[in-house]
């Protein structure tokens, strides 16, 4: 870090060497009854030029470079827009009208491509969620965009972490099959992890292989997460939402300049806990019961309006009185809804920090990032957690061994490189490095009671110990550039390769009840090396300012990795298993009609993975075994629509198909080989469907009072959760409803999700466990925003 400072000063400095042609740009933010608009932000996309309009709707930058610049301006309550501008070096003076949000839809602006954008100019297919678009779905955790986000499935397999699968890519080894960025910063693995939702100002969505940008584990897309940043007014939230089973949801936020134009301050936070949906038989208690706090704190500096910092925090801990809460068997789980019968009940105890430190710098020739990150999990469950999900003494899990084991650390940084935003040159591109470091020990006890013998155990009374320490680090270099022929075609190409070290080290051991533990597998490692080239190619053709279509071809790699070969001592300690690769093939064509009150986009796509990873979990041992054994194929249709039928009503259907299927697919099962080709890919619905209507009445004239309405219809196709497709769940329908009232200042509804309290298999593990989706709850929410 102490570098870092010399070079972007010395970058600071040289700036200020070109001699460049500035302008003034101000301006009137008015509404459609020409009165000005207060509170409106405006800002231009890919610089540090933005404010925030007062009371007399006006807005002032002075010093602009001369060049092409999109102008954003979006407020709560209106539809966003985008306005292209040039400055030529003559002082502008502007007026922009915002529509009221209930006649038309917003202009979209996305960082997928690691620089502010148009949506709908993207050549790929990119989901998007507004801040008020998350309020109005009443979004808790990032599961909950399934099926919103067509052909993407996520779920939770007990214990907060969550699953998610894009396009038949999903996750079935530990490394994620879908990249999660939270503002800027990579969640690394399902460890340091944070999937609350709140105080978000979008959700992206990019589907199908990132390799080139982002690298590792997009294979199936990335899920970008954008809070709320300070800005030179204050402004801020308190929420206060209440439901059955004793669900409690506190949240409160506020942002404000410490000095104006210079130095701002963003602190928010939320508790959440519930009494859990589960009920355990065995000692007659509520299972799951659960509560968490996470706090997200900004501090940012603008240094000019070329430069400036920005370090972010933020914190998870998270409480679990009864994770894991499995049925052993699918059938158990719908026959006996939310009814456990575990011996074995504990603690778990989950705490995550992140950290990251952003600097950013805008000049006439390049802009430059520099963005920093910390984070660290440290996860362990206070007493045994039952491993065999019955009231036998059978298998409990023990990894309280201390802070020095299961706690994981990770260090990021990426330098990047790009067009200005000024720039007039046909040509814009990114170019940056990337490296990471991470260290994971883990020290797991798997213990075999009285009952071990139910399990296939020959001894009882005994703990078999598996101490995994893992050392990994990667470098990667990137680029990407977009050349444009002329207004209507774009040719997009990008190159990244990457570089990883993995080193593993294990030992085993055998521990009688009240004895000491003999080594069983002497402390070995082992160290891989890992390469991979992720291409990218698009072609876009913009028909109009409202039609675009586009072809793209795109590579996605899942990082190889170091496994035990089996349980058994005699055998080879480890192994590696290399990198799982993707090619994505995608066509596209993305449509605004009707003065923006109807978007339409379509996508075909077909993928192709080879090298797949395949984990086999081995009992009684309870190891997990990884290897390539497999090659998929996923082809499928996506269609998204979004409208203003009549003022105030709105309507938003997502449609997804995918045919996800395994070309070869063999297995080890019971020391014979499985061939499983032409098995349904897990974690995979063949459609998902999500239709929305809202419909917003104002009240007595008012704009600002309105009553809402609204209905959602959730429907899910057939799935499997197992590669032999002996798990299955057939498909099911999920109701949703929200009726309240909205000022300018307040907010007031009743919800209720899983209104027709349907019982569905959300997760289940291949060797059968099953965990339900969440039962019909319902409550009251109360919010001021101020």
């Amino acid at each position: 870090m102490k570098k870092l400072f010399p070079l972007l000063f010395l970058l600071a400095v040289c700036s200020q060497a070109f001699s460049q042609v500035t302008s003034t740009l101000s301006g009137t933010i008015i509404n459609s009854q020409s009165n000005p608009v207060n509170s409106s932000t405006v800002s231009l996309l890919n610089t540090n030029y933005s404010t925030v309009t007062g009371t007399d709707g006006r807005f002032h930058f002075n010093n602009i470079p001369t060049g092409n610049y999109i102008l954003h301006v979006s407020n709560v309550g209106y539809a966003s827009v985008n306005q292209r501008l040039t400055i030529s070096g003559e002082d502008i003076n502007i007026s922009i009208k915002l529509n009221d949000a209930n006649n038309q839809l917003d202009e979209v602006v996305v960082t997928a491509q690691k620089t502010e954008e148009d949506v709908q100019k993207v050549p790929f297919s990119i989901s998007t969620l507004s801040a008020k678009q998350v309020q109005a779905y009443n979004l808790r955790n990032l599961k909950d965009i399934t099926a919103i986000v067509p052909n993407l499935y996520s779920a939770g397999p007990g214990d907060n972490r969550n699953v998610t699968g894009i396009r038949g890519v999903a996750t079935t080894s530990y490394d994620p099959a879908v990249a999660t960025y939270v503002d800027g910063v990579n969640q690394f693995s399902l460890d340091t992890y944070i999937p609350q939702l709140f105080d978000v100002e979008r959700i992206e969505v990019l589907r199908g292989p990132q390799g080139t940008l982002y690298g590792r584990n997009a294979m199936g897309g990335v899920i970008n997460v954008i809070t709320k940043q300070p800005s030179n007014i204050t402004s801020g939230f308190a929420e206060v939402s209440t439901g059955n089973y004793s669900q409690q949801r506190y949240s409160f936020g506020i942002s404000t300049p410490l000095i104006k134009d210079k130095l701002f301050l963003g602190v928010a936070g939320i508790y959440s806990g519930f009494d859990g949906f589960y009920h355990n038989d065995f000692n007659n208690t509520n299972f799951d019961k659960q509560h968490y706090f996470l706090g997200n704190y900004y501090l940012k500096y603008l240094a000019s309006q070329k430069f400036s910092l920005t370090l972010n925090v933020k914190n998870y801990a998270n409480r679990n009185n009864g994770p894991f809460a499995l049925s052993p068997s699918p059938d158990d789980a719908i026959s006996s809804p939310f009814v456990v019968n575990q011996n074995a009940t504990t603690k778990m105890v989950d705490n995550i920090l992140n950290t990251s430190l952003s600097a950013n710098y805008t000049g006439q020739g390049f802009n430059f990032t520099s963005s920093s990150s910390y984070q660290d999990n440290y996860r362990y469950y206070t007493t045994p957690i039952d491993g065999d999900f019955s009231p036998i003494d059978a298998v409990s899990l023990v990894n309280n061994y201390g802070n020095q084991y299961n706690k994981v650390q990770v260090g990021t940084q990426e330098f990047r490189f790009s067009s200005p935003a000024s720039t007039s040159s046909s040509i814009k591109w990114t170019t940056g490095l990337y490296g990471f470091y991470r260290y994971s020990p883990s020290k797991v006890g798997t213990y075999f009671g009285d009952d071990a013998a139910a399990v296939g155990s020959p001894l009882t009374d005994f703990t078999s110990i598996n101490t995994n320490i893992e050392r990994n680090y990667g470098v990667a270099a990137f680029g990407q550039l977009t050349y444009s022929i002329n207004p209507q075609w774009d040719i997009t190409a990008g190159l990244r390769y990457d570089h990883e070290h993995k080193k593993e080290q294990i030992k085993g051991e055998f521990q009688p009840n009240g004895q000491d533990a003999i080594t069983t597998q002497p402390d070995t490692s082992s160290t891989a090396n890992f390469n991979a080239l992720s291409p990218k190619f698009s072609v876009a053709y913009h028909a109009s300012s409202a039609n675009n279509l586009y072809a793209t071809y795109s590579r996605g790699f899942r990082a190889g990795g170091i496994s035990q070969l089996s349980s058994d001592p005699s055998q080879p300690p480890l192994f590696s298993y290399k990198p799982e690769y993707s090619n994505n093939y995608e066509l596209g064509s993305k449509n605004t009609l009707f003065n923006n009150k109807l978007r339409i986009n379509l996508a075909l796509f077909y993928v192709a993975i080879n090298n797949a990873q395949v984990p086999t979990l081995i009992l009684p041992d309870a190891i997990t075994v990884t290897r390539n054994a497999g090659k998929l194929k996923s082809k499928g249709a996506e269609f998204e629509l979004a409208a203003t039928v009549l003022k105030g009503l709105d309507v938003a259907y997502n449609l997804g198909y995918t045919h996800a299927r395994y070309t070869d697919l063999q297995v080890a099962s019971n020391g014979a080989v499985l061939n499983l080709k032409g098995n349904h890919q897990v974690y995979t619905p063949d459609v998902t469907s999500l239709l929305a209507l809202q419909y917003n009445y104002a009240i007595a004239n008012s704009e600002n009072t309105k009553l809402i309405a609204r209905g959602e219809w959730k429907y899910l196709g057939d799935q499997y959760f197992d590669l032999a497709n002996q798990i299955k769940q057939n498909a099911y329908s999920i109701f949703n409803a929200k009726l309240g009232v909205s000022t300018s200042r307040y907010e007031a509804y009743i919800w209720a999700s899983n209104l027709t309290n349907k019982h569905y298999i959300d997760y289940a593990y291949d060797f059968g466990a099953a965990h339900l989706g969440n039962p019909k709850t319902y409550g009251v929410t109360l919010r001021t925003n101020f």
